[in-house]
């Protein structure tokens, strides 16, 4: 049987913390690109991640659990680093593309844990299925701009 426990409220609160750290990096990105299809891609994915925290807040909220705020220490080091390669890396372009492919398999990855280790509710196992396609999707993307760059 699926239920919601409290388990999986923390599960989701972590998985939103993520979702907040992405959105922010990905802005971080699109600030610090001048490649054209770069900046949009990035722009797209800010907004994406936007979306999907209030997607993952209103599921949180839809079965009276409380919603964490902020960012985690982890995002906040993560942006950091992508602050540095900007200032320093040669080819700080290819360095940020590295990194949000990174952040996207440890983003797919993370998805996969709370989908498989947990008894979901059927809304919310559909709103990680849906959110866990679309980053699969856009990495598929990214891959292909990479190519391009």
């Amino acid at each position: 049987m699926s239920t919601y426990t409290e388990e999986v409220g923390e599960k989701l609160n972590n998985l939103l913390e993520k979702t907040y750290d992405a959105e922010k990096g990905f802005t971080k990105a699109a600030e610090n690109i001048e490649h054209a299809s770069l900046k949009s891609y990035f722009r797209n994915k800010a907004q994406e991640r936007l979306n999907f925290g209030r997607e993952l807040k209103q599921e949180i909220r839809s079965f009276n659990q409380d919603v964490d705020k902020g960012g985690s220490l982890t995002g906040k080091a993560h942006r950091a680093w992508m602050d540095v390669k900007s200032l320093f890396s040669a080819d700080d372009e290819q360095s940020m593309l590295n990194e949000a492919i990174r952040g996207e398999k440890a983003a797919i990855e993370e998805y996969e844990d709370v989908i498989n280790e947990t008894s979901l509710p059927m809304s919310t196992k559909s709103v990680l299925q849906s959110q866990k396609s679309t980053i699969t999707n856009g990495l598929a993307k990214i891959n292909v701009l990479e190519d391009l760059h």
